[in-house]
């Protein structure tokens, strides 16, 4: 949902420029501001730019609180470059409250379906309706897409579409802000991106990075304490966002209707997803609101796309490689020419036969864009991974029956297991390294006391998992509320001749974090019984990939990831926002491996 400050970070549509085409067009553009009313009088500013071609074009938009000032020529844009070489009207408008816009500011302003009322999908018609009738030399047909904020503001406006809008792309967009994507993961709080993002959005009407006087904000995090400091010390109930997390420690109204899972039904006006399965912010929302809109989609015009990449990257003009894993091709340009230009072109100018793979995939491992006529693919078959004694995962269910059959480890909330290799820069900050984090080689936690592993033999055969990847833990904990993090590593070998720098990588597939409080409602949180077993399912989200023969399987747990991660006191308090500092304890927590409770990644695998 961010903005990159820095020039070299920024990735998201016509606000964030990847790199300039050497390419020569022979169309040339001509840039238009204007401020559009809307229905209340308030005005939005707006960049439009028209191209000197004399048959009409449709109407693309994105609609960003990043700042469209300094949009520069579509055809200097890389991410659209190629629709722009054929003529397109390109227009970029500051939501109401950012930037040149008049009006308040709203984080994620949720849809209200009341008359007199505004919202972002008001906001989209009123601007759509402007567009239509007053910039020249348009066909009357509309097109909305972007990344981040942008691609929610896309997914707003296609769930109650203006008539003229044929077509949409939401990419990265946020789903549900509790069950998953930027600010919470299963309940669980995520501390330094809500706390870096809530300042940079909300303490001005312009993006401004929080003055942090550490530059590891391991340590900052860890001297601020109990989340109540931060208001106390630094926000003084200034931020609304923050405000709101601290006051909505549950799954309640709040949180439940500004979810899209509300408001967004079926596929109103043809939708493409498009998500990053190595998506730091909102990897979630592309899967999560492709599968709602599968449900109610009668008329064939729901569909996806997932390739190897972060918050964005797609946008860019050589993505071939994130952090150290190498992708093996431009898949960014793949995903610009063959599907985006594609897609827009075919609903808008009537270009093309128009018969999209229902899913394009990209196949990490094997490193091969893949399609599928339904998603995740029906074919595969369902395979258990257990965790067994001596540090092994197998295929074959333990057997023992012997009540000692676990492992352990003692977590410490002075002691945290940092999400990443420190120094953890700030977010958004110069030189961070938030952008990779998640393929960063976990052997960063190797040796720790508080971090469990089981790995298989070397493969002798490839195995394909392509679809949704669940986690069940059988465990206990002496505490009465305890944080699960389970990651799913591809081991490579030990030497790696075709990378030799790959050598060992232990590269994560797929993670993700489950406050133990939830386990039942996540509108109803309970105390955990401590030392009783339970189970806990947790939904690790969808993959494609490849463990190459060869490689190995690794099965990570552990019960911190901080700072993006608030630390769990291990003590259940009504509200972790009000834990005091007295109420953070050790707790020794247990993962059970015998023929009664038996922990195992379940997933779908390809033959």
């Amino acid at each position: 949902m961010k903005k990159f400050i820095a020039l070299e970070l920024v990735i998201a549509f016509m606000c964030c420029i990847a790199a300039t085409s050497s390419a020569q067009t022979k169309i040339t553009y001509t840039r238009h501001e204007a401020m559009i009313p809307m229905r209340d009088g308030i005005k939005l500013y707006t960049v439009y730019y028209t191209p000197d071609i004399s048959e009409p074009v449709p109407i693309l938009i994105q609609r960003t609180p990043y700042g469209s000032e300094d949009m520069p020529s579509p055809d200097q844009i890389t991410y659209i470059k190629d629709m722009a070489a054929e003529g397109y009207i390109f227009v970029t408008q500051d939501i109401r409250g950012r930037y040149k816009s008049e009006g308040g500011f709203v984080m994620n302003r949720p849809i209200l379906d009341k008359p007199g009322t505004v919202d972002e999908s008001t906001d989209t018609y009123d601007a759509v309706e402007w567009m239509i009738h007053n910039i020249p030399n348009n066909n009357g047909n509309v097109g909305q897409l972007g990344i981040s904020y942008p691609g929610w503001t896309t997914l707003v406006a296609a769930a109650r579409p203006h008539p003229a809008m044929k077509a949409a792309s939401e990419q990265a967009t946020m789903s549900d802000l509790f069950l998953g994507d930027d600010f919470h993961h299963n309940g669980a709080f995520r501390l330094s991106y809500a706390y870096d993002y809530s300042f940079m959005e909300e303490i001005s009407n312009v993006d401004s990075l929080f003055p942090f006087d550490h530059y590891d904000l391991y340590n900052w995090f860890l001297k601020l304490g109990p989340l109540s400091n931060a208001n106390d010390k630094y926000f003084h109930n200034k931020l609304p966002s923050w405000n709101n997390f601290m006051q909505h420690a549950n799954y309640d109204s709040f949180w439940q209707f500004k979810s899209p899972l509300r408001y967004v039904d079926y596929p109103r006006i043809p939708m493409l997803h498009v998500g990053g399965v190595w998506d730091q912010e909102d990897m979630m929302g592309p899967q999560i609101m492709y599968t709602k809109m599968e449900k109610l989609d009668s008329n064939n015009r729901n569909y996806i796309c997932l390739g190897p990449w972060n918050h964005g990257q797609w946008a860019g003009g050589n993505v071939t490689k994130l952090g150290a894993y190498n992708m093996g091709s431009n898949t960014g340009e793949y995903f610009q020419k063959n599907i985006q230009k594609k897609w827009f072109d075919y609903w808008l100018k009537g270009k093309g036969d128009g018969k999209f793979s229902e899913a394009t995939v990209f196949q990490t491992g094997s490193n091969q864009w893949k399609t599928y006529t339904t998603w995740p693919p029906k074919e595969a078959e369902h395979k258990k991974l257990y965790v067994t004694a001596n540090g092994k995962v197998s295929f074959d269910k333990p057997t023992t029956a012997s009540a000692t059959a676990f492992d352990d480890y003692v977590s410490d909330p002075k002691k945290p297991v940092p999400y990443r290799s420190r120094p953890i820069e700030q977010t958004y900050g110069p030189g961070s390294r938030w952008y990779t984090w998640l393929v960063e080689d976990q052997r960063f936690v190797d040796g720790r006391p508080d971090v469990l592993t089981w790995q298989s033999d070397t493969l002798t055969e490839d195995v394909t998992i392509t679809g949704n990847i669940i986690a069940h833990l059988f465990a206990s904990t002496t505490g009465s509320d305890v944080d699960w993090v389970v990651k799913l590593i591809d081991v490579y070998p030990d030497q790696y001749p075709k990378e030799p720098k790959m050598s060992g990588y232990e590269l994560m597939i797929s993670s993700e974090v489950f406050r133990g409080r939830y386990r039942n409602s996540f509108e109803k949180p309970e105390a955990i019984v401590p030392n009783k077993v339970l189970e806990y399912k947790i939904d690790l989200h969808q993959a494609n990939h490849t463990f190459l023969k060869g490689h190995r399987i690794m099965v990570q747990v552990q019960s911190s990831w901080f700072p993006i991660i608030d630390m769990n006191p291990q003590k259940y308090v009504p509200s972790i926002f009000n834990a005091k500092a007295a109420d953070y304890q050790k707790a020794t927590q247990k993962i059970y491996r015998n023929n009664m409770y038996a922990t195992y990644i379940e997933f779908p695998e390809m033959k």
